[in-house]
């Protein structure tokens, strides 16, 4: 069921190498398909919106605005969850705003020698559109994951788009906990186009960020640049490296979580321990013949998870700096010891008890990880991805003095001759004075 490979095997990277590709060729029919809804919504505003969303989505609405949700709705369904559901979101809530709540960085100033005055400014965008998935499944945790660091950031306005969101009571209750009041129940590649261009009736925003499926992450793709994006994400992924002391069941479990997201989710298990593997593996059949989502998982399994051999934990590092994973649980004896070694990762599990599900829900940190081995230049979402930067600088006549100099001889090297005259200026007056 489930490719192995040793790390000894002379195709060893060829094989992992080719067992790391998705197969997502770019689809240019579905690029075509995507540029013209884009274009289409970003020319005709709400009626070409309109239409698409008759088309993709079955929509009834007359005009745009009648898909626009009331906070008082979404407020309802807050207040309709069953206590225990509404106190585990609260609680995921708090528990995501308060570590973010450690990234928020202040503006700055320092003086340097010559008492110039520079420094940074550390600002929050203005508004927001976050995409949060709907249709058959509910992500209530998307809508924790994504606004929650933009509200921390101090972005005043997030407008959130989600297919049928009006039904969506999980999807709503979140929006209302987190403070979310402009929701728009649409979807599709046509929402992300009225987000980045806006329309007569839904806002332009300046960041589009969330989770979607191919056609959504290609308009992403082409609206990045008019606004930013959180990420083109690819498919879920979990790297396990046990040393072989760590419950089957968990382990197994820990793999299932990931591969249940899709038919091409990944999977991986590395282990020094091959008998350990083969336990894993003989295992799978039995724990898998219980699973909701089995056929997803199967075929994940089949298609894309690789278990590997290797001679010793440590020569694993060079494997996981090179896969560079969304999600890796680190399920040894010395935890501290492997991370110390690990470059590349979008978030990492440290010890036998820490399940990668509980940092899809609630342990604190950001679910929104790079994927498709981007965690080597990558990271995940947080408060700075809402927040801008603005440098400051304010010379002293002395300051002004000194750096013209430098500014004229480098000018004059690129052959920018008004630049150092500009600069030259103030130190011809001011030079002397």
């Amino acid at each position: 069921m489930i490719l192995r490979l040793s790390s000894k095997q002379s195709d060893f990277q060829e094989l992992l190498v080719e067992r790391l590709q998705h197969g997502s060729v770019e689809d240019t029919g579905l690029a075509k398909g995507v540029a013209q809804i884009v274009a289409d919504v970003r020319d005709h505003g709400d009626s070409a919106l309109l239409d698409y969303l008759k088309k993709f989505e079955a929509s009834s609405a007359a005009k745009i605005s009648e898909l626009s949700v009331d906070p008082l709705q979404a407020k309802r369904a807050l207040n309709q969850l069953e206590y225990p559901v509404r106190r585990a979101l609260e609680s995921a809530a708090e528990r995501i705003e308060a570590f973010h709540k450690k990234q928020s960085q202040p503006s700055w100033r320092y003086q340097d020698e010559y008492g110039n005055d520079l420094g940074q400014r550390v600002l929050p965008l203005d508004r927001v559109g976050l995409y949060v998935p709907g249709g058959k499944a509910s992500y209530p945790s998307s809508v924790l994951m994504n606004a929650i660091p933009a509200k921390v950031a101090g972005v005043e306005e997030i407008v959130m788009v989600s297919p049928n969101a009006e039904s969506n009571q999980m999807v709503l209750a979140a929006a209302s906990l987190v403070g979310i009041e402009t929701i728009f129940s649409m979807g599709g590649a046509q929402a992300v186009a009225a987000l980045a261009y806006g329309t007569e009736t839904v806002p332009s925003v300046d960041k589009i960020v969330g989770p979607g499926n191919a056609y959504v992450a290609e308009a992403k793709r082409i609206v990045f640049g008019k606004v930013g994006i959180d990420m083109i994400a690819g498919p879920s992924e979990i790297l396990v490296l046990c040393d072989g002391e760590t419950e089957v069941d968990w382990i197994i479990k820990d793999l299932f979580s990931q591969a249940e997201h899709d038919e091409v989710a990944q999977a991986i298990l590395i282990s020094q321990d091959a008998a350990f593997l083969d336990r894993v593996e003989s295992a799978i059949p039995g724990v898998l013949a219980d699973q909701p989502r089995k056929d997803i998982i199967e075929k994940s399994l089949n298609d894309r998870a690789l278990f590997i051999h290797v001679e010793s934990i440590e020569e694993s590092y060079a494997i996981i700096n090179q896969i560079a994973p969304e999600h890796l649980e680190l399920s040894v004896s010395d935890p501290e010891q492997v991370l110390e070694n690990i470059r590349h990762a979008g978030s990492v599990f440290m010890g036998r008890y820490t399940a990668e599900a509980l940092g899809d829900y609630c342990a604190g940190p950001n679910h929104v990880l790079p994927t498709s081995g981007t965690a080597r230049f990558a990271s995940p979402l947080g408060v700075y991805d809402f927040q801008k930067r603005m440098s400051v600088i304010q010379c002293s006549q002395q300051g002004s003095v000194a750096l013209g100099r430098i500014a004229s001889t480098l000018a004059r090297s690129e052959s920018l001759p008004a630049h150092a005259q500009s600069a030259e200026a103030r130190v011809e007056q001011l030079g002397d004075s």
